[in-house]
């Protein structure tokens, strides 16, 4: 019986997602667009973001990018792309129209160029830091392309005699403190200091090992300890810094628990998770019939009022998560149509459109919002600020898109909770399955209520003992008129 259910659900799953395929390819967007609801269970949903257009080396008048790895929007608006194959920096101005390419620099009066970069990054004075992989090394330029400082072969006791320095990527706060992902590094994010001195480590993951893991491991003989999976930290893919100095950093997850971390100038995650919730993509391992395993992210982009963004290289998707690490929307996937990708490696935001790099198409693909996705924006950004009756307006014409929106439903749910009106703010946050807001709202509710009714109260148990006192002197006058008869 169980199994015919399990068929049923199946078969129903698989003819929605077809469904869905054809609806979409109708509207012209070329992949599924979905979200989760409370119990986990996928609903399809409005396309949040569409495809724009994209740009290659070649309709940029620059050649055809080679297997590029990273992009960064800085804030005066230029794209600088790390284009790994051909050995460069490509920087794109405010328009999108190449600016000049940045091959090689002078050091110590030598020309000196890169190899294999693939990280790259801009402070907010313009000095581009780039991840100089084949060459060991994060070069550090000024805007006029002059050399600013060279970080490489870094030293201290925590570091193995044998270690190699190839960073990947690579991300700069605004103290000047430089944080690096390096190729086969484990135990954390590498930091400098604003002199290139490497200080330490910082969001080191921890592994917990079940108390089975650590019995075999204690009983076990040595052989057999060998053969066992190694219990080593998870490795970082990519790092962003936000305006405040907190970096968000991604990372490989094989349990789809926890792919992205909000670190502390301390090192410490202090992102925000919804409980037995995930920030790691998709919740399945298996979403449609091609990919298996979990999300794989590969980047992530702090796209202010507490929004991010990720991207995830197995099924080509970009996950977009609040402040509360509540999942807002999900678009993109692999394909060879616009908007689909072979193999994203890097995402950034300019203005309000999506900036996704692909290493196999050698193109950036580019996305802008629909009004669905505007408003969801605008919305969360206000709930960020505080401002949950500003948004109300907004969370009701969202649910006229998307029905099954429940953070549109909680988000009403609380501007009626702080504006007093607590018996329509139960039935908001109920619809949107928020059992703290909903339980904080019955109880004003309650009170509410008692409040209101107290002077009948107070006089119904007045009425109560009265009665009580009358019935007991009735019944002691009745037994003493028994006891005279007698």
């Amino acid at each position: 019986m169980k199994l015919r259910i399990f068929h049923l659900i199946a078969i129903v799953i698989l003819v929605l997602s077809i469904l869905s395929c054809e609806a979409s390819a109708a509207a012209g967007i070329p992949y599924i667009t979905y979200n989760y609801d409370y119990w986990g269970d996928v609903y399809y949903t409005p396309a949040a973001y569409v495809p724009s257009g994209n740009l290659s080396g070649d309709s940029l008048g620059v050649g055809a990018f080679k297997s590029p790895q990273d992009l960064y929007v800085a804030e005066d608006g230029r794209v600088y792309i790390a284009d790994t194959g051909n050995n460069r920096i490509v920087v794109l101005d405010a328009s999108l129209k190449v600016e000049r390419i940045i091959s090689e620099f002078t050091n110590q009066g030598s020309v000196d160029t890169f190899s294999a970069p693939t990280g790259v990054f801009v402070t907010n004075r313009n000095e581009i830091y780039i991840a100089d992989t084949g060459n060991f090394r994060v070069v550090a330029l000024t805007e006029e392309g002059l050399l600013h400082r060279i970080i490489e072969n870094p030293t201290s006791e925590v570091l193995d005699d044998d270690f190699v320095f190839a960073p990947l990527k690579v991300a700069v706060d605004y103290a000047d403190r430089v944080y690096v992902v390096s190729k086969n590094m484990f135990q954390g994010i590498m930091a400098f200091d604003e002199k290139g001195d490497f200080t330490g480590f910082t969001g080191t993951i921890k592994v917990t090992i079940t108390l089975y893991e650590k019995i075999w491991r204690r009983l076990s003989t040595k052989a057999q300890r060998q053969r066992q999976v190694k219990f080593i930290p998870t490795e970082f893919t990519n790092v962003d810094i936000a305006p405040d100095g907190f970096v968000y950093a991604t990372n490989y997850d094989p349990d789809g628990k926890q792919s992205v971390r909000r670190l502390n100038p301390r090192g410490q995650d202090i992102i925000k998770k919804k409980k037995d919730g995930s920030l790691s993509g998709d919740l399945y391992w298996r979403l449609g019939r091609e990919y298996s395993g979990p999300s794989r992210i590969i980047d992530v982009v702090y796209r202010g009022k507490g929004i991010y963004s990720i991207l995830d290289m197995t099924r080509g998707r970009i996950f977009t998560y609040d402040h509360e690490g509540n999942l807002l929307y999900i678009f993109g996937g692999k394909g060879s149509q616009t908007g689909t990708f072979k193999n994203p490696t890097a995402i950034d935001m300019k203005d309000r459109k999506i900036l996704v790099l692909d290493s196999h198409t050698n193109e950036i693909v580019t996305f802008e919002s629909t009004e669905y996705g505007r408003l969801i924006d605008e919305a969360v950004s206000l709930r960020f600020e505080g401002d949950e009756a500003s948004a109300v307006e907004l969370w009701k014409k969202i649910i006229q898109w998307d029905s099954n929106f429940e953070l549109a439903y909680s988000g009403i749910g609380k501007a009626y909770l702080a504006a007093g009106e607590n018996k329509t703010a139960m039935e908001y946050l109920k619809l949107g399955m928020d059992k703290e807001y909903y339980s904080i709202a019955y109880k004003r509710y309650r009170d509410e209520i008692l409040k209101e009714n107290l002077g009948t109260i107070l006089t119904l148990l007045v009425l109560v003992v009265l009665a009580l006192l009358v019935r007991s002197a009735v019944m002691r006058h009745r037994k003493k008129e028994a006891v005279d008869v007698e």
